[in-house]
């Protein structure tokens, strides 16, 4: 299920240009793109990482990624093989969690349903699915009738079943890269993937990190226009929404791009989006999805039995406004 992200880090521009008072460390920064998005990370450290980073995502990238048709996870969905890596058995397992804790509604198998609708490579489709083919594809989807067996080989739902880890992979890519730079003693520092963040320590001014958490409605398809800014360290931070990726039907209607597993019809919800802010960004983009997936009060009963994670929704009001919500500890102010 892809999902696009809209937290907007807030780098300040003498940051480029910061280095350490002792010297033996200096604020540096990686910039580029992978995973058809940019990243953009900042850390202090004594050395040059970036070949390191490069590396951790090349890694990520040759397992999970499905814009390279040499994946571990592309010749899977092509059927070339059924032998899984150590990111797509990683992965695998993490979402196998997700989708059990989230009743269904989060799910890595959902993308034939997705294409179904036209969100995906077939984002041409003019007329909208009829029943019988919503159930038809349906057949494919199921995370719970999947697994992978004591050889390391993926046994499917059904043949045709393919996975995208677009919705949590992202996520993992950035606890990746984050720890490969506390291996090599950095303590602070801030990398940020397509929206999906995670920060430790403090920022160059010794303060705690400033990520700006857009406002849903303001910031239309392509812009950035300020919700609120949050002051945070030692965490992770993902934001899903559906305001960026929507279509309009020949009658009419509009219809999102989060389709559910559970229906196989796009999720009516009058939430627009929700951040996330969870120990690891594995878990917060994950976490993310699964609550844009599910009814409002189905998603804050998730975010409330989960340990240390905390979650702002903003919702369509119904009068023609919007309003916001948090769950959790007082981060979001």
């Amino acid at each position: 299920m892809k999902i696009t992200n809209y937290i907007f880090v807030l780098f300040g521009g003498m940051m480029f240009f910061l280095t350490s008072c002792s010297g033996e460390a200096e604020w540096r920064s990686a910039n580029g793109a992978v995973w058809g998005t940019g990243y953009h990370i900042k850390y202090k450290a004594e050395k040059e990482l970036t070949d390191s980073i490069v590396a951790e995502m090349q890694r990520i990238d040759d397992g999970v990624s499905i814009f390279n048709k040499e994946s571990n996870i592309s010749k899977i969905n092509s059927g070339e093989t059924d032998s899984v890596g150590r990111e797509f058995a990683e992965l695998f397992i993490r979402s196998k969690r997700m989708c059990a804790i989230s009743k269904g509604a989060f799910d890595p198998t959902v993308c034939p349903l997705v294409e179904l609708w036209g969100f995906g490579s077939d984002s041409a489709r003019a007329e909208a699915p009829d029943s019988a083919m919503v159930e038809y594809v349906r057949q494919r989807v199921g995370m719970d009738d999947c697994c992978i067996d004591a050889h390391g080989r993926l046994v499917r739902k059904n043949p045709r079943t393919q996975f995208d880890f677009g919705a949590i992979a992202k996520g993992y890519g950035v606890d990746a890269v984050a720890e490969m730079l506390e291996r090599n003693g950095c303590n602070d520092y801030m990398v940020e993937v397509g929206g999906e963040v995670r920060v430790r320590g403090l920022n160059g001014r010794g303060e705690k990190w400033h990520l700006q958490i857009d406002d849903p409605v303001e910031s239309g398809q392509t812009g950035h226009k300020k919700l609120m800014v949050v002051e945070l360290t030692d965490c992770s931070v993902a934001t899903s929404g559906n305001y960026r990726n929507l279509r309009e039907l020949p009658d009419g209607r509009r219809v999102w791009h989060t389709i559910s597993p559970i229906t196989g019809y796009p999720v009516a919800s009058s939430t627009l989006s929700v951040t996330v802010v969870a120990p690891t960004c594995t878990t917060a983009d994950a976490m993310a999805t699964a609550c844009m997936a599910m009814s409002i009060s189905e998603a804050t009963k998730l975010v409330e039995i989960q340990h240390g994670v905390s979650a702002l929704f903003v919702v369509d009001n119904g009068k023609g406004g919007v309003e916001s919500f948090a769950i959790g500890e007082d981060i979001f102010k």
